[in-house]
């Protein structure tokens, strides 16, 4: 079996998979390609093995000050969250309270006084502080404009010309990088449906004409089994392959 590592051999598998060459596929070449870019984006969307969890690192320039907003690659479909960021008498130094109370915790472990359940509890109090005081920078990501929103850091001198900026994001596999994604067998299935509908639909136009030999097209039927087919596609994806809802945040 061919295996399918990029556009055109998955076009190619789609029609084989519909009967072609022994069967004419009456599609247009342009209808395969729309196919299967909304098969692609439908994939991307939903399916967990389409985006991977990686970090996102940007230099703040003038121009991101004033717009007050950040430009993010068309290929991140999700911002989880921007890593707080220390700035002047924030930061991290030897007169910080973390900083003591970490050296008489490392301190006591050394000398047995200590032991790992306080140091725990300890660490985890301290989070709390940190979260309730201090809080992580509120962040809006559009993805329509590909605009990363930071809301009150500009405007109240937090985040400055030349700080750098980490934000945890999902971004898209590329299908030219990536070749296997092009394998995966709900995107082979789902285009190859998306492909046998757009097949039925053209044939509709021709319901009822007998070819020489007595063969009658039937369009209607190809189109209404390729849309059940597509239903049962969109809802296994959504119970088997989706990420839960509340995943997301940010």
């Amino acid at each position: 079996m061919a295996v399918p590592t990029s556009r055109a051999t998955l076009i190619e598998y789609c029609l084989r998979r519909l009967g072609e060459p022994v069967i004419e596929i009456n599609v247009d070449p342009d209808q395969l390609e729309d196919r299967l870019d909304e098969s692609l984006q439908h994939f991307r969307e939903f399916h967990s093995e389409a985006t991977y969890r990686t970090f996102f690192k940007h230099q703040v320039t003038a121009n991101d000050v004033t717009n007050e907003y950040i430009d993010i690659s068309a290929d991140i479909i999700q911002v989880q969250r921007l890593f707080r960021i220390p700035s002047g008498s924030a930061g991290r130094n030897f007169f910080d309270i973390k900083y003591q109370m970490h050296l008489n915790d490392i301190a006591d472990l050394h000398s047995f006084i200590g032991d790992l359940g306080y140091y725990d509890q300890m660490q985890q109090y301290l989070s709390l502080l940190d979260m309730k005081l201090t809080g992580n920078p509120q962040v809006n990501y559009v993805r329509n404009q590909n605009r990363l929103y930071i809301h009150g850091d500009f405007s109240d001198g937090d985040i400055k010309e030349g700080d750098y900026l980490v934000a945890e994001c999902y971004q898209i596999i590329s299908g030219s990088s990536h070749n296997s994604i092009y394998n995966d067998m709900w995107l082979k299935e789902y285009t190859t449906a998306l492909i046998k509908q757009q097949w039925g639909s053209n044939l509709i136009k021709f319901e009822g004409m007998v070819l020489p030999g007595g063969v009658q097209l039937n369009g209607r039927q190809i189109f209404e089994d390729a849309t059940q087919e597509i239903a049962q596609l969109r809802e296994r994806i959504r119970l088997e392959h989706e990420v839960p809802v509340d995943f997301f945040m940010g």
